[in-house]
């Protein structure tokens, strides 16, 4: 008899850890320097494919670089996705400009006729701000996650936007009561001292959102994107039935043919906003993190603050990620 019991208690654990994060599709607002990096397409095409199995309804996209052709390029992905009316919020400031190497390169692209591989679309952005405050305006309470990988410039934008017609509270106000976690790829931890990217181009921001942030915080930092690695080889492989895949084509615009490990960095904050309970992470202790004098992310253990980062992956945590990874981001579309 106990051992029967033994058995339905594991199999109904078993079965809640399947269950996606708030018991649904998770109201999602993913926050991108789309093109600094090829991993911000990775993280998109994973959450694509979070939309497809009811773990994820992705609000909007909205951006922290302000080139031109990164609204283009989340169209051209979200449509290739099966997923073309997502809104897309543009920054209000001019970070990282350019291009990079795949967010115009991809659109040059040709067929063996001569027409566009990946015609670019027309895109009508709203600011990124106001964007966000429709969408959690519209939300439920305490249920929106915010996926943060680009700069915090947006976030402390938001922190700081007054009240107006779509919410008659301000930026803080409407985020304390509607989100309920943010994940954010953003500086690093486990004794990394290293001032990191997402930090240095927006630091006044960056120690905003740390001061004021209301919500829960959860930190991928560098070294663990840094640690888990996809190569070209399994790209191709990946992707084997669908070599023109935009995902698959910006990797080797990125990468340049050179079969050099591609870091993860933003894909792991998604998996873990979307995920959290499935054992691919380890989370610290509970602290509070700050942005010292070097720009450097510093984390103090106190149980009474609401900021975790995630522990140094096993090589059993790496190996998961990993196979997580590719599957998602090369699954076919469902439309």
């Amino acid at each position: 008899m106990k051992t029967a019991r033994n058995i339905l208690i594991l199999t109904v654990l078993f079965f809640a850890a399947s269950i996606p994060f708030g018991f649904g599709a998770i109201p999602v607002i993913f926050d991108t320097d789309m093109g600094n990096d090829a991993d911000d397409a990775m993280a998109l095409a994973i959450l694509n494919a979070f939309i497809d199995r009811g773990e994820c309804d992705l609000l909007a996209v909205t951006l922290t670089k302000s080139s031109p052709n990164a609204a283009p390029y989340i169209k051209m992905l979200n449509t290739y996705m099966g997923h073309p009316d997502i809104p897309i919020g543009m920054t209000s400031q001019q970070r990282t400009p350019e291009d990079g190497k795949y967010l115009a390169a991809i659109f040059e692209l040709k067929k063996e006729d001569g027409t566009p591989l990946f015609p670019k679309p027309e895109v009508k952005t709203v600011p990124a701000v106001t964007l966000m405050r429709q969408k959690l305006a519209e939300a439920q309470d305490s249920s929106v996650v915010m996926i943060q990988v680009g700069f915090s410039t947006n976030l402390a934008e938001l922190l700081d936007s007054p009240a107006d017609a779509v919410s008659d509270l301000a930026g803080r106000e409407l985020v304390a009561k509607k989100v309920r976690l943010l994940s954010t790829m953003f500086g690093a931890f486990n004794d990394r001292y290293q001032a990191e990217y997402n930090v240095v181009n927006d630091v006044p921001a960056a120690r905003k959102l740390l001061e004021e942030w209301p919500t829960p915080i959860w930190f991928s930092g560098f070294e663990i994107g840094e640690a888990i690695t996809i190569s070209q080889t399994q790209m191709d492989r990946t992707f084997v039935a669908d070599p023109d895949h935009p995902l698959c084509r910006t990797f080797a615009l990125y990468r340049k043919g050179w079969d050099e490990f591609q870091p993860t960095f933003d894909v792991t904050s998604v998996l873990l906003a979307i995920r959290p309970y499935q054992g691919y992470f380890t989370l610290s202790p509970k602290g509070k993190a700050r942005v010292n004098g070097d720009n450097v992310t510093v984390f103090e253990e106190d149980s009474e603050k609401e900021h975790q980062y995630i522990l140094d992956v096993t090589a059993e945590q790496n190996a998961r990620v990993q196979e997580a990874f590719l599957y998602l981001m090369s699954q076919p579309k469902l439309k």
